[in-house]
C-alpha cells in the first residue's frame, strides 16, 4: 500500500472517531457507563476473528508487553470517560479542540524516544493548533472552563496512550494489540463503574450508541490509528486526530442542531491546511512487509 492511500484511510479514521462526539451527547447513561458498552461491544465484535486468526499470536505475547497493553487500555478507559464527561459541560467543537491538543503532548514525548520534526512539521502543528483554538474561542468566552479542563486531561491521556501504541506496535500486529488494550480498558471501565455506583442498566439508545461508537469510533476509528501507528510518525497521526473538530462540527450541526460560527467555519479550514501542510513535511518511516 503507497503511503498517501495509508494516509487517506488514517484521515477517514479520523472523520468515524468523530461521530463519538455526537453519540456521546446523544447516551442517557453516565459517562463511564457508556464508556464500558462501547468496550464491551467492541470486545465482542473482534473475539471471532481473533480467536480464529490470532489466537497464537494472542497466547505468545510477552510479559513486557501484555503489561504495556494492559495499561495502554487503562489509559484509554480513562481517555473516553473524561472525553464524554466533559461533553456535559461543554460543546462538541471545544471539547475536541482541547481533546487535539494531544498532538503537542505527543510530539514532546516523542522526543524523547529520538522521534524528530522538522522545521517544517513544527510549523504545520502550529498552524492546525491555531486554526483548532479558532473553532473553540466563542464557546471558551462562554465560561465553560471546567469542561475544556476535562478536555485537556483527555488530551494528556490520549497522547501517553499513542505513545505506547507506537512503541508495541512495533512487535504486535494491529488485532492482538487492540484486543488486548479494549478487553484491558473494559475491564478498567467495569471496575470504576463498579466504584462509581454507575447504574450498569442500559436503555434501548444506550446500546445503539454504544454500538455505534463500537463501530465506527472504536473498530473503524481507533483501531485504524494503532494499525497506521505501525507505518506514520505517532506525531503524523495525532495531527490528523486533528480533524475531528472539523468533522464534529458538522456531524453536531446535522444531529444536535449546533450551527457552527463564522469562526468554526475559518478555524476548519485553517485545521485542514495544517494537516495537510504536516503531511507534507513528514516523511514516513521505512517498514517492512507484513
Amino acid at each position: 500500500m503507497d503511503t498517501h492511500t495509508r494516509r487517506a484511510i488514517i484521515v477517514l479514521a479520523s472523520a468515524s472517531v468523530s461521530v463519538s462526539a455526537v453519540l456521546g451527547r446523544l447516551a442517557d447513561m453516565d459517562s463511564m457507563g457508556i464508556v464500558f458498552y462501547r468496550l464491551l461491544l467492541t470486545v465482542l465484535l473482534m473475539s471471532p476473528v481473533v480467536a480464529l486468526r490470532y489466537r497464537g499470536e494472542l497466547l505468545s505475547v510477552p510479559r513486557r508487553d501484555m503489561t504495556m497493553c494492559i495499561l495502554s487500555g487503562i489509559l484509554l478507559a480513562l481517555h473516553f470517560y473524561v472525553f464524554y464527561e466533559s461533553l456535559r459541560y461543554t460543546t462538541v467543537a471545544s471539547s475536541l479542540v482541547f481533546i487535539d491538543t494531544s498532538v503537542f503532548f505527543v510530539a514532546f514525548i516523542m522526543l524523547r524516544y529520538g522521534e524528530r520534526i522538522s522545521k517544517g512539521g513544527w510549523a504545520a502543528m502550529a498552524i492546525t493548533f491555531a486554526g483548532s483554538v479558532v473553532i473553540g474561542v466563542s464557546d471558551i468566552a462562554g465560561g465553560m472552563l471546567y469542561g475544556d479542563a476535562l478536555a485537556l486531561i483527555g488530551a494528556v491521556l490520549f497522547a501517553f496512550y499513542a505513545v505506547i501504541g507506537r512503541r508495541e506496535r512495533s512487535s504486535l500486529s494491529a488485532v492482538t494489540y487492540t484486543f488486548i488494550v479494549y478487553v484491558s480498558a473494559a475491564a478498567t471501565a467495569l471496575v470504576l463503574s463498579l466504584a462509581m455506583g454507575t447504574d450498569l442498566a442500559p436503555t434501548a439508545n444506550d446500546l445503539w450508541c454504544a454500538l455505534g461508537m463500537a463501530v465506527f469510533c472504536t473498530l473503524l476509528g481507533h483501531s485504524v490509528y494503532s494499525w497506521g501507528l505501525k507505518y506514520e510518525k505517532a506525531s503524523f497521526v495525532a495531527v490528523v486526530n486533528l480533524l475531528e473538530p472539523v468533522f464534529g462540527s458538522v456531524l453536531a450541526l446535522a444531529v444536535l442542531g449546533e450551527a457552527p460560527a463564522a469562526l468554526v467555519v475559518a478555524g476548519s479550514a485553517v485545521v485542514l491546511a495544517g494537516v495537510y501542510l504536516f503531511s507534507r513535511a513528514t516523511e514516513p518511516e521505512t517498514v517492512t512487509s507484513g
